[in-house]
């Protein structure tokens, strides 16, 4: 658990910095309250990243996915099937690969996206969980540091 607060910790704090990363948004999909947000991957300690197998890297960027059910009391985190792709200015399509994280209650969905400085990525992602389906969608534009 203390490294899930360690990841969660440093993306909270890795907020400030506007340039690199939006604040963490989410979208209701029914019963579903589905947050997303994307940061560096440098923003990672070595550490961290090691222990969930995320390449650190200056060109590197990590898509983060939680799913709670906000029709259970305490709205806890469940499990669910991510897809998606970001497509970057140029038209170029990238296919997300997301794996799950699981530590105690927490469950969080996360995928790598090489990039290039100031790339633009205009991000769709399918969420389903027992029979509810919905999209997320945002941009984001990432640069090396």
């Amino acid at each position: 658990m203390t490294r899930l607060f360690s990841l969660f910790a440093l993306l909270v704090a890795s907020l400030s910095t506007s340039f690199a990363v939006q604040a963490e948004q989410f979208k209701n999909i029914g019963n579903l309250e589905v947050h997303y947000s994307s940061f560096p991957s440098t923003f990672l300690t070595p550490d961290v990243a090691s222990t969930y197998k995320i390449q650190r890297s200056r060109y590197s960027a990590v898509i983060n996915v939680t799913v709670l059910d906000k029709a259970q009391p305490d709205k806890p985190a469940v499990t669910a099937v991510l897809n998606g792709q970001a497509k970057n200015l140029l038209g170029t399509i990238k296919n997300l690969s997301f794996r799950e994280v699981r530590e105690g209650t927490a469950i969080y969905y996360i995928a790598e996206i090489k990039h290039a400085n100031e790339e633009r990525f205009s991000f769709s992602i399918d969420v389903s969980h027992n029979g509810t389906r919905g999209n997320i969608e945002f941009d984001q534009t990432f640069y090396v540091d």
